[in-house]
């Protein structure tokens, strides 16, 4: 077999393994191996002197995001395409990185450097870029098998990512040890700490997940969460927008109505919402007049809203303009709403790219204004912000006031962003999407699969509302206790219960980010230093 043969066989096995705990529930344990291939690949192109190996490792990241994020296409061809490319391209930068550094570095050093600057490269798309998409961090392998994540409450999704290439770069090193013949070198001793810190590796955090288990909540809330099942294609010609409120509330209206309970409505539920005033919407009244007859209920809904300003100034990088020089800008917004009180809205701040905001737009924005303006220009609230529940109800066990962080769609993805909702004060979180832009690919199920690692790290109930499915009720250990079917009507009934704890991960925020980016920024300062000190 030739070496390229042999080495595009070891990047598809990679690629393969990688996607496997994406797309197969229950199979997160995949990860701890899946990077071993690419990384035999990489040492024989390095040992042969192989050129422009830089394209293999591109296409075996290529492969995986295509392999799990294909989906994205159904809701717009290009803009998955682009995330496929853009995405893999960075991760090829970062491993790109590596292989610079071991040029400079020896032994162990450029694979630590490789984990550290995977992780804080993940940090950063987590945190400050706005072209980000973090879909397949790889802490996020383990979405679908949380009983051997629980410890999240104190790492987040990126301590997992560190698991991760720490067990892929311990497992790699014996390998290695083997196929040099170093390990005949090893004293007994030697040998049976090198095994068994590699079982102990694999083992101790499954291990330390089963003995943490969130407590039972001491108070409880009813929710009523509906499933329109509206076709977003046929959305906006098929029914009117009064149709779809007839049809949502001949679903509301089989909520209980003698005891406080939450009621959910799907993301962008709704577009005649203007925030210049907001009761105006014919949505809104209508709503508001189903709710005058029920003091205990709240609803929290979707809607695509707007804002008028005037004046010859733009207001904001992103707003356009009206012919007669007014100035508009959009936002993806929840409404809450309960009878006596006035509506309270929060304006989605993590915003898909391309479609809902156009990024870095003093560069983009004239670019997009070139083109016609095919970019979206929503823009968010500036922070994650709870919202507040407020129930007429004199039972004690239900307090007054309740506050709840809701994550619009894409933001359930973040997590130390919907931890912000928790520092906030949420005693519990929502999440409502319109998850039927991708039809019925693994796209939908990844989404719902993300809301059980915000559950772990925040250890918050958590209420789930998808236009189309799969709507659900999440406990804190990430577990589905109830759920919808994909692409039916339907209406899920259930308690989530409240708590005003916070976990030593909602509390220290990712520290295991912060410091990952301290160790890449202190190799990377060694490896440049040792570059221009060997000229």
């Amino acid at each position: 077999m030739s070496k390229k043969v042999s080495i595009l066989l070891l990047l598809a096995l990679s690629a393969a393994l990688l996607s496997i705990p994406f797309l197969v529930p229950g199979t997160g344990y995949v990860s701890l191996v899946a990077f071993i291939p690419l990384l035999f690949a990489e040492n024989i192109a390095t040992e042969t002197g192989m050129k422009r190996f830089c394209w293999y490792h591109y296409l075996c990241f290529l492969l995986w995001n295509a392999a799990t994020t294909f989906w994205v296409c159904n809701a717009t061809v290009g803009g998955g395409i682009f995330a496929c490319v853009a995405n893999a391209f960075q991760m090829s930068l970062v491993f790109g990185l590596f292989r610079w550094s071991r040029k400079y570095l020896k032994g162990a050093l450029p694979y630590l450097f490789l984990a550290f600057a995977w992780i804080a490269w993940e940090k950063w798309y987590l945190t400050w870029a706005q072209i980000s998409w973090p879909w397949l961090v790889l802490g996020n392998s383990f979405a679908r098998t949380t009983s051997w994540i629980q410890w999240y409450e104190f790492t987040g999704t990126l301590g997992g990512s560190l698991w991760i290439w720490a067990a892929n770069l311990s497992v790699f090193g014996l390998l290695m040890s083997f196929r040099s013949g170093r390990w005949k070198e090893f004293n007994p001793k030697a040998r049976f700490a090198s095994i068994a810190g590699i079982i102990l590796l694999f083992l101790l955090p499954p291990a330390v997940s089963l003995s943490l288990r969130p407590q039972d909540p001491e108070e409880t809330l009813d929710v009523f969460i509906a499933q329109p099942n509206i076709d977003v294609y046929d959305k906006f010609g098929g029914h009117t927008q009064e149709e779809q409120n007839s049809l949502l509330l001949s679903q509301l209206e089989l909520a209980p109505a003698d005891r406080p309970i939450l009621l959910l409505a799907p993301e962008t539920f709704t577009n005649d919402v203007i925030m210049n005033d907001v009761s105006a919407s014919p949505t809104v009244e209508r709503f508001s007049r189903f709710l005058s007859g029920r003091p205990f209920s709240g609803l929290l809904v979707g809607a695509s809203s707007w804002e008028y300003v005037p004046g010859k100034e733009r207001p904001s990088q992103t707003a356009r303009q009206l012919s007669n020089g007014t100035w508009v800008e959009s936002h993806n917004t929840a409404l809450l709403m309960s009878a006596g009180e006035p509506v309270q809205t929060y304006h989605k701040n993590k915003l898909v790219v391309g479609v809902e905001m156009t990024p870095y737009p003093a560069f983009f924005r004239p670019i997009d204004d070139m083109l016609g303006g095919v970019m979206g220009r929503c823009i968010g609230d500036g922070k994650a912000s709870s919202l507040v529940f407020h129930s007429q109800a004199d039972s004690m066990s239900v307090p007054r006031a309740i506050k709840l962080g809701c994550a619009i769609c894409y933001e359930s993805v973040y997590g130390e962003f919907c931890a912000d909702y928790v520092r906030d004060g949420a005693s519990f979180l929502t999440v409502i999407t319109n998850d039927a832009w991708w039809g019925d690919t693994p796209g939908y199920r990844q989404h719902l699969s993300y809301a059980s690692l915000r559950a772990i790290e925040t250890r918050r109930w958590i209420a789930r509302c998808g236009n189309t499915g799969i709507s659900a009720i999440i406990d804190p250990s990430g577990r589905v206790v109830d759920q919808t079917r994909w692409w039916e009507k339907s209406i899920l009934q259930g308690k989530i219960g409240l708590s005003d704890d916070q976990t030593f991960y909602v509390s220290h925020g990712d520290f295991v980010g912060r410091i990952c980016i301290m160790m890449f920024l202190l190799i990377l300062l060694g490896t440049l230093v040792r570059r221009f000190s060997s000229r």
